[in-house]
């Protein structure tokens, strides 16, 4: 087991959740009027029955400054008690500026740097393993990491095999420095190689759109992928804090589908009871997915204090890490 702190080391710790889905709720019906497909051809693939989508004028920023509010509150700090912010997400608002900094602005949060972290739907655990060596170190006291994504931008809603999945929102967690542990262990792996299996290939040049700016999937080798890599990390994680997965209080994977969930949780023998699934009601949120499912599992009252919380993404890139949390 890891040891306890001792005197001046510095642990990295959650202190409080957020979320914010958006008004909008496009059902499976919903998208029958449109789209070849049928609300039973969706659930028996991917679990998923109603995904949010942002309004018109609705920015990825938007979604992200409405999760960090709840979540400062729920630390009782103030937008000028943070001192970096971290903004995970595959749809910024614009090229640049990052989504950071204009979510900086937008709270108030003039003493905190920013910047944004593109590792697609395992970004929120690149993030954290990056503002974990920041909090560490002593570089920064209170940190936002904030998942945010509007996927309903990106996908081609003529596309079945892709548009079927994704939704949008947001979730935060603000991170401070702690004498007791609370990230564990962090492991970050990547796989450019695999980059055709699930990406955007698009992209804009001298004003001009060349290529498919849409989401492409090649959806069996995400799956074969996704199955293999989350339960390997995950491992890897627990191996690090020494312990198994038999300590585990709690499994929160990327909300990709249920297919990869119940797989992921079957190779690392941790029962349905223990797995915190959202995806039925929100879709694949990408980098938002984790954050989302961490604050409706705490808020419900399911993750307590103490607990052993295993984080697991897998995204394009490829992209896979894993965060073991002590709650």
């Amino acid at each position: 087991m890891l040891q306890r702190a001792t005197p001046g080391h510095v642990f990295t710790k959650i202190i409080s959740t957020g979320s914010y889905l958006p008004d909008k709720i496009l059902t499976n019906d919903d998208l029958s009027k449109f789209v070849d497909t049928s609300d039973e051809w969706i659930r028996s693939r991917s679990g998923i029955q109603s995904r949010h989508i942002a309004a018109d004028g609705e920015e990825t920023s938007d979604l992200a400054v409405m999760a960090a509010k709840r979540a400062l509150d729920g630390a009782g700090l103030a937008a000028t008690d943070i001192d970096l912010i971290v903004v995970a997400t595959t749809t910024p608002d614009v090229v640049f500026p990052s989504t950071a900094c204009i979510v900086q602005d937008k709270l108030g949060a003039k003493n905190a740097a920013a910047f944004d972290i593109q590792a697609v739907c395992s970004g929120f655990v690149y993030a954290l393993a990056v503002v974990d060596k920041m909090v560490s170190s002593g570089a920064c006291k209170n940190v936002l990491v904030i998942g945010a994504e509007v996927y309903s931008r990106i996908v081609n809603w003529k596309d079945r095999g892709t548009c079927v999945l994704f939704g949008d929102g947001a979730g935060a967690v603000v991170l401070t420095q702690s004498k007791e542990p609370g990230i564990l262990a962090t492991k970050l792996h990547a796989d450019g190689s695999r980059r055709s299996i699930l990406n955007v290939p698009g992209h804009v040049r001298n004003g001009v759109v060349y290529g498919d700016p849409y989401v492409h999937m090649d959806g069996p080798a995400v799956f074969k992928m996704a199955v293999q890599v989350m339960a390997d990390v995950c491992n890897e994680t627990l191996a690090m804090a020494n312990l198994t997965a038999s300590d585990i209080d709690w499994l929160v994977p990327h909300q990709a589908n249920v297919r990869i969930i119940d797989a992921t949780g079957k190779r690392l023998g941790i029962s349905p009871e223990k797995t915190i699934v959202t995806v039925q009601g929100q879709g694949n949120t990408s980098a938002a997915s984790i954050p989302l499912a961490l604050d409706t599992a705490a808020r419900d009252g399911r993750i307590k204090a103490g607990q052993l919380v295993q984080t697991v993404g897998v995204g394009g890139g490829f992209t896979w890490g894993s965060a073991l949390l002590r709650w």
